[in-house]
Formats: structure tokens, sequence, C-alpha cells
């Protein structure tokens, strides 16, 4: 459960200013790309990443609207990077559209799932009504970089870029757990292996 307040947001001004900050993002990240040197470039439009933007939104925006609502305005955010994300590569590089057809299906699919998942995760961790829902919130946004951590050191072998994520995936609970720390890391670690083997590993057969 979470502990909500009177909607002060209308219906629909969260989701649209959503949707148009993940346009915005989603070009960021295309053309970040381009600016981070080596493997580096990975971190731009990494899964964690994006996960991140949704996560803040529903940080945002709690208190402030319904919990539907916030739901709705991560969908929006993730739906907004992989459309300006792909939208950029299509009109500005002059990628062919029908070799990208397949990933921007694969991850408007993801965004469907992780947007609201990651939105509503926010609104646990800042106002669940239990330690357990406080832990998985931030838990969960731990696992997604611990799992994009395994998956550059198995997969990709990147090595310094699984570090950082691997510190980023310690970080999270250890700064903002609010002395839920340990649980929390506990957590972070469980969420860390389902989201790899439920997310990142189908992806290494794609």
């Amino acid at each position: 459960m979470t502990d909500t307040t009177p909607n002060t947001t209308a219906p629909l001004t969260a989701p649209v200013a959503s949707l148009t900050a993940g346009l915005l993002l989603g070009v960021l990240t295309n053309l970040a790309q381009g600016w981070l040197p080596g493997a580096w470039n990975q971190i731009a439009n990494s899964g964690a990443v994006w996960a991140t933007v949704a996560f803040a939104v529903g940080a945002a925006l709690v208190g402030r609207c319904r919990l539907p609502t916030l739901a709705a305005a991560g969908l929006c955010v993730e739906i907004g990077l992989v459309a300006g994300y792909y939208g950029y590569a299509v009109l500005a590089r002059h990628d062919d559209l029908v070799s990208l057809l397949g990933w921007p299906v694969i991850w408007t699919a993801i965004a469907c799932v992780a947007g609201p998942l990651f939105a509503v995760a926010a609104a646990w961790w800042r106002r669940g009504r239990t330690v357990w829902h406080r832990s998985a919130g931030l838990g969960a946004l731990a696992g997604v970089f611990g799992a994009e951590g395994v998956h550059y050191a198995a997969v990709l072998h990147y090595p310094a870029q699984a570090w950082a994520c691997a510190a980023v995936a310690l970080a999270v609970p250890l700064l903002a757990a609010r002395g839920e720390r340990m649980r929390t890391l506990a957590v972070g670690a469980a969420l860390t292996l389902l989201a790899y083997v439920a997310v990142f590993l189908p992806l290494t057969y794609l």
C-alpha cells in the first residue's frame, strides 16, 4: 500500500508532460551515444538509466496525483524515450527504419511494463506504509542496475561499465534507504537476479 493524498494535478497534465520530457530525453540519449567515449556510450541509453527516468517521475509526482495517474506518467515517459531515441535515429541520422523496426517494438513492450512499475516503485519508496514497501520500491531501482552490471560483465565483457553499475546498485540503498539499508540491499540483490533472468538474459538471444 502507498500513502496517497487527494489529487492536485489534472489527470492528463502529468502524463502529457512526462511524454514530452521522454521525447526530449530520448533524443538526448541518442546524441549522448556519440558524445561518450568507447563502450561508455552503452550507458547513455541503458535500460537501467531509462528505468531511472520513470523512477524519478514517480518520485516527483507522488503526493501530487493519484497512483493510476502516476503510473500512466511513468508509462508515458518511457514511451517517449523510445519514440525520441528511434525517431531521432531515423529522422536525423537517417538510419534504416526497416532494420530498426524490431527493437522499437521490443523496447516499447518493455516500456509498457517498466514505466508504470518504476514510477509506482518510487511512490512506494517515498510514501510506502510499511518498511517492506519502502525497501521493495528502492530495491527495484538497485536491482535493475545490478542486473545491467551482470549483463555488462557476463555478456558484453565491459568490466568498467559493470563496476559502475554495481557501484550504483550499492549506492542507491546505502544513500537513500533511510535506516533500512540492509533490508533494501537484500531486496535489491534478489531483484538483480530476477531482472537479469527475466529481462536481460532473454534479450541476449534476440
